[in-house]
């Protein structure tokens, strides 16, 4: 092993340490690692800047942008009333339907884009026919990964793997040359689901039920004495926020009329105020406010704080928010959304207590209370996702046919029109704009920067892995420990590594780590490099043993009320039944030799 390999090697276990303790952003992760690589000399500069002019680039972030067209003119609302309809009540046919949708859906569009259209619709359907949440989002995330492996632009391992064996001088994939395997694969994965995966899925209660429950000892009733301070005053004005950490939930004026609570609203003598808070902090606007708590009334939280003009409903961050890592106080949500937040919910922990000054995180999913009005606005926003069916713009829903018309140009052009996967996409993002199916600001919006720089900035280490024959060694020691086993073992074996690999970093940056070590062992047996990188990208891209695997669960976890192990108990046996398929069928469609 030489100097440049044990340093190569360095590169990549400190990557992956960096990745699964998340200490740092994955996007910062790969800039780190292009750095390092091109300071280092290991790879030139314009090998270390390459990644941002790759097609597999080009193709991912207009991937997302035609994905934004389809959901910003109405997609989810047909495709969630098709699902009802086709379904009904009965579970095992909801399960059924949703992945199929789903999965048919990230076939031709960017995976968590897919979930994140079918969440809202998936969330109505289970209130609907009364059956928990939990019972049916673990099969939504799960179907978008398994789905995303049937075409080439259905995942970026996909793009990527096709992308590097081009750059090898190698035939590279059609956009449907994953078709026959990943069809086969994905089908077999919903029958698992339907048939024995759902039965290990969890019952457990929405984030609604249970925060309603624990807020009981948080929300209070206090009157507005004629001598008090906060006499005339707006709610801004107040500072009970500011100052006491009191959130205004609802008022009642003494004529038993309801009043928003918006920050502009004076709040007048006789006002009855529904506020959320401890009691430490109650208790100190009592004494300096002169309020009076109405401790003998007999709250109703459910009527109180739902009603014809105040929504209590959920919503999670979205994959694109540019709000993670801040708190609610730093982006003034109350006063720039007009919502108040009754809680989070986080990895299965309900947080009530200051959720000013909580940090966002990717994955949480916010119990809110406010106008029924300004909910539409709230999910235009883009940084928070909506856990239930909001109405379309008129003027987008005209356009749905068009965005659909857009897609199916894109496929023609890929498919038979001679054009580059990276052109194709490219014409199909410009003609979402062109056509007003959403506009250029929003464009820009919808794509997911940090997955974008994820792939740019990770390229570089495929390269350095190929010129310093670290892919090479690596390939050598995984057919001396696999290869006595014969080949379909090695084929298992790559299976196996790539999806290991991907539970702490990415299925993007696993597949650019796999993908080298795949070609040279494929080329030291003899065999054909295009069945050996096609188990890499399968086993990359099929994350089921933990929430973090991939972006499509964390983005369940929150909604679903899901714990950690809840993936694995499920997944585990998906995972075992996917590789043993895919062992078997690969050689079929792929011929080893």
């Amino acid at each position: 092993m030489t100097l440049e390999i044990g340093f190569v090697l360095v590169v990549i276990l400190v990557a992956i340490v960096l990745f699964a303790t998340e200490k740092l952003r994955v996007d910062v992760i790969a800039i780190l690692v292009l750095l390092t690589l091109a300071l280092s000399g290991i790879v030139s500069t314009d090998e270390a800047f390459s990644g941002f002019a790759s097609p597999a680039v080009i193709t991912v972030w207009a991937v997302y942008i035609v994905s934004a067209g389809l959901f910003k003119t109405g997609v989810a609302d047909i495709l969630g009333k098709s699902i009802a309809r086709l379904a009904g009540d009965s579970e095992p046919r909801l399960v059924a339907m949703i992945m199929l949708t789903c999965g048919t859906m990230s076939a031709f569009m960017n995976n968590i884009g897919a979930v994140a259209i079918l969440l809202p619709a998936v969330m109505g359907i289970a209130r609907q026919a009364r059956i928990p949440v939990s019972r049916l989002l673990i099969p939504l995330a799960f179907s978008s990964l398994m789905g995303g492996n049937m075409t080439l632009i259905g995942t970026p391992p996909n793009v990527l793997a096709s992308s590097m064996l081009a750059d090898r001088g190698l035939a590279n994939f059609s956009f449907f040359d994953y078709t026959p395997t990943g069809m086969i694969v994905f089908l077999v994965g919903v029958a698992y689901m339907v048939l024995i995966g759902r039965h290990l899925l969890p019952r457990r209660e929405t984030l609604e039920k249970v925060s309603l429950t624990n807020l009981r000892e948080y929300i209070s009733e206090v009157r507005i004495p004629l001598d008090s301070p906060l006499v005339g005053k707006t709610l801004s004005q107040s500072q009970l926020g500011a100052v006491y950490d009191l959130s205004v939930l609802s008022i009642l004026r003494s004529d038993k009329v309801k009043v928003l609570p918006i920050p502009d609203v004076r709040i007048r003598a006789e006002d009855l105020l529904t506020i959320e808070g401890t009691i430490e902090n109650l208790l100190k606007a009592k004494e300096e406010l002169g309020i009076l708590i109405e401790s003998e009334r007999k709250l109703d939280l459910t009527n109180r704080l739902d009603d014809q003009d105040n929504h209590i409903f959920e919503a999670t961050i979205s994959p694109r928010a540019s709000v993670v890592g801040k708190t609610l106080r730093e982006i003034l949500f109350r006063d720039q959304y007009g919502f108040t937040a009754l809680a989070i919910w986080r990895h299965n922990e309900v947080i009530t207590d200051r959720l000013r000054d909580v940090r966002l995180r990717f994955g949480d999913t916010l119990l809110l209370q406010g106008s029924r009005r300004r909910i539409g606005a709230l999910q235009e926003s883009g940084d928070f996702l909506v856990l239930e069916p909001v109405e379309i713009e008129e003027r987008r829903k005209h356009k749905m046919y068009v965005a659909l018309g857009i897609s199916a140009l894109v496929l023609l052009l890929a498919t038979f029109g001679g054009f580059s996967i990276a052109t194709a996409m490219l014409i199909g993002a410009i003609g979402m704009v062109l056509t007003g199916c959403l506009t250029m600001d929003e464009a820009y919006q919808s794509i997911v920067w940090r997955s974008v720089f994820l792939i740019a900035g990770m390229l570089p280490l495929g390269i350095a892995m190929e010129n310093t024959g670290t892919a090479r060694f690596l390939a050598e020691q995984i057919v001396l420990l696999m290869g006595d086993f014969g080949p379909l073992a090695v084929l298992a074996g790559i299976m196996i590594f790539a999806g290991l690999i991907t539970e702490p970093m990415s299925n993007a940056a696993a597949t650019v780590l796999m993908v080298p070590i795949s070609i040279d062992i494929a080329i030291g047996m003899g065999a054909s490099p295009q069945a050996f990188v096609l188990a890499t990208v399968i086993g990359a891209s099929t994350s089921f043993l933990t929430p973090v695997g991939h972006q499509a669960n964390v983005l369940v976890m929150g909604p679903g009320g899901y714990r950690f192990f809840d993936y694995t108990r499920v997944g585990l046996w998906l995972n075992i039944i996917i590789i043993a398929v895919s062992i078997l069928i690969i050689p079929i469609f792929w011929p080893l030799f």
